[in-house]
């Protein structure tokens, strides 16, 4: 009788059949000879530096980054720094980087490192996967990298050499092709040479194993590669299924008075959460909002105004197109210069700022490019 393995453990089981030490020197030998040495990050073994790395890197190329990392690290040398930051402080060095959910765990995290680890990042794995922010395959990466642990990564571009080497077809991020695959990175850990090989497999597939057009003639693994040997590259790994993108649309202010633009704080939850913004024609659940506005209520228009000073004169915009993982936004600007403004404004929720420090606001992106042209053109 078949011995069940717990749901719980499943992922965590080792094939026999799937253990060949043989990748793994191949994968650090290439690491060595043509991997990423010069990277900011790798220049230090501190966890702090090594972590901030990581979260910034998740769904973000490398060379967008690089600025975001040295811009943090002049702010906010130490974990202790950043812990103390203000989170508008925290949030403006992120903006524009995206994924805004990063920047609010980033800043938890922190705090919970101080508060719980007197600024010391845990070995452990399993320690700093029950921090904020940082799931199995990136607490795997920094205890890699900080202090040598042994421990298997599975972010993006391990799954697709993963998938393409074994020839593994089915989306990656379904649980069975997922488990599959946790089960071959733990089953090929080097017993020694971790920093090597985590940095390897990131590397091939950053530079060589990437989506379109990889480069098969240079990799270490082309000889055992399924889906090189069977012409299925391009297949490989299985695309997720495709969903009908939704199509969301808002109508926001910039109001404008004495060269000062008025924004508007949304709640930490949610769409570019924490971040300021312009204010909604309907309120900050907006965005949330399935049905496109086709036109504008001018009574509530008006009265959207109202509260803030009396018009001069107002005008439309080009409107602004963002795409998020799961719907297109379509912003519809307002241009409405202000005769009077009443100076009267909670704080807790609004903020008059000089266009000329639109650079440096945390603002999410298409907001600041919009507002930065216009300081250009005033």
């Amino acid at each position: 009788m078949k011995r069940r393995i717990p749901a719980a453990a499943a992922a965590n089981f080792i094939h026999p059949e799937f253990v060949d030490p043989s990748f793994s020197h191949a994968v650090i030998q290439w690491q060595k000879q043509h991997g990423r040495h010069l990277l900011p990050w790798q220049q230090s073994r501190e966890a702090y530096r090594v972590w901030l790395s990581e979260i910034m890197l998740q769904q973000t190329q490398v060379t967008a980054v690089i600025p975001y990392y040295e811009k943090f690290l002049q702010s906010y040398p130490t974990v202790f720094d950043l812990a103390a930051a203000p989170a508008e402080s925290v949030m403006a060095h992120w903006s524009g980087l995206g994924y805004y959910t990063r920047a609010r765990n980033l800043h938890q995290c922190a705090k919970q490192v101080v508060e719980k680890y007197d600024g010391h990042f845990p070995v452990d794995p399993l320690l700093l996967e029950q921090l904020p922010g940082i799931g199995r395959s990136t607490a795997a990466a920094i205890t890699a990298f900080s202090y040598g642990t042994t421990a298997a990564i599975l972010d993006g571009n391990v799954k697709r050499v993963f998938t393409r080497v074994f020839g593994i077809a089915g989306y990656p991020g379904s649980k069975p092709i997922e488990d599959d695959l946790w089960q071959r990175a733990m089953a090929l850990l080097p017993e020694v040479g971790i920093e090597a090989y985590t940095q390897g497999l990131m590397d091939l597939g950053a530079t060589l194993c990437t989506r379109s057009s990889p480069a098969c003639p240079r990799c270490p693994l082309q000889a055992r590669c399924v889906a090189h040997a069977e012409n299925r590259t391009a297949e490989l790994p299985t695309r997720k299924p495709k969903k009908q993108i939704k199509e969301k649309h808002a109508v926001m202010l910039v109001l404008l008075s004495n060269n000062q633009v008025l924004l508007e704080r949304r709640p930490d939850s949610g769409i570019w959460g924490g971040l300021l913004s312009l204010p909604e024609l309907n309120g900050m659940t907006a965005l949330e909002k399935d049905v496109p506005q086709n036109s504008i209520d001018e009574h509530v228009l008006q009265q959207a105004i109202a509260q803030f000073g009396e018009v001069g004169s107002m005008r439309k915009m080009p409107l602004i197109e963002h795409v998020f993982t799961h719907f297109k936004l379509h912003i519809q600007p307002l241009f409405i210069a202000l005769d009077q403004r009443y100076s009267v404004v909670s704080e807790d929720t609004h903020v008059w700022m000089n266009l000329s420090e639109m650079r440096d606001a945390a603002l999410p992106a298409p907001i600041k490019t919009l507002l930065m042209s216009l300081a250009a053109e005033t």
